[in-house]
């Protein structure tokens, strides 16, 4: 995906001001303004990194005079202890930039790390197949989130409610029906535009088929019903799997035969990967 470079600045620069406020007090208070030191950015765990040239501009917006050596790829696997960055110059500035500089890396990193462990599992024996991402991302963060994922092997969904017509059941109630709510959305959309409809049962799958949908999403059905799905739709539309889905069913859904899984979980239910930055050198 695209990263809107001028927002990310925008963001960064807003939450420096949520946290710095009107100064570092504690850095300010303690460290000598002409302190020298070399930081160390390294993963307490094992895992796939995603976010470096985040926490870079992190700390460029601090201080631009940092100089700032990355170690390691974008979305490379880790073990732990490995040294991930290094960070040299003003002490103070350093240390005003690292908080948010190793959110942000954190949280990245650890949505790459769990993104891959649902592509491992969905593609033992099915190497095709995509997992991908949903709209539960933290509100601020969705650019950075959906950038991780794919750090993780994985691919993105929509990015938001204007990138493709998404009908779901509530959709589908409001319109008096999915034949209803597909042709208003084929009347209001360009044709460059695809339409995606969530059904949950075979009588709305053959419903779906009968209007033309594009992608069909079979929501929460079980394995069987979602064969039998798989096998009435064929070709006829890109077949997406989503709802409840964890890393002890990933591998069986896998195995219908759907062309996508979807799965919230990779951003909504994170854990941050554990990195650390320690001061190792102190100068001048």
């Amino acid at each position: 995906m695209m990263i809107n470079s001028q927002l990310l600045n925008r963001q960064i620069e807003a939450w420096l001001e949520e946290d710095v406020g009107y100064g570092d007090i504690s850095a300010q208070a303690t460290v000598p303004a002409q302190a020298q030191a070399t930081g160390m950015v390294y993963s307490k765990a094992s895992g796939h990194i995603a976010g470096l040239w985040v926490a870079q501009r992190v700390f460029e917006t601090v201080d631009p005079n940092l100089i700032i050596r990355v170690e390691v790829e974008e979305g490379q696997q880790v073990d732990q202890g490995a040294l991930l960055m290094t960070v040299e110059g003003a002490a103070q500035s350093i240390l005003t930039g690292e908080r948010l500089a190793l959110n942000l890396l954190q949280r990245l990193s650890g949505i790459a790390t769990l993104t891959a462990r649902y592509v491992a599992a969905a593609r033992q024996g099915h190497p095709q197949i995509r997992v991908v991402d949903t709209r539960k991302t933290m509100p601020g963060l969705r650019m950075l989130d959906k950038y991780a994922v794919r750090m993780g092997g994985g691919h993105n969904h929509r990015f938001g409610l204007d990138d493709a017509v998404m009908i779901k059941d509530n959709h589908i109630k409001a319109a008096g029906g999915i034949s209803a709510a597909i042709s208003a959305a084929r009347d209001y959309i360009p044709h460059t535009m695809k339409i995606e409809v969530e059904v949950e049962s075979i009588e709305q799958v053959r419903q779906a088929l009968a209007a033309r949908a594009d992608i069909i999403m079979l929501d929460n059905m079980d394995v069987e019903t979602m064969i039998e799905a798989v096998n009435m739709i064929g070709k006829q539309a890109i077949i997406e799997a989503s709802g409840g889905i964890d890393l002890d069913t990933i591998r069986s859904i896998a195995a219908t035969g759907v062309d996508v899984i979807s799965v919230g979980a990779i951003t909504h239910s994170v854990s941050a990967l554990d990195i650390s930055l320690d001061l190792n050198q102190r100068k001048g």
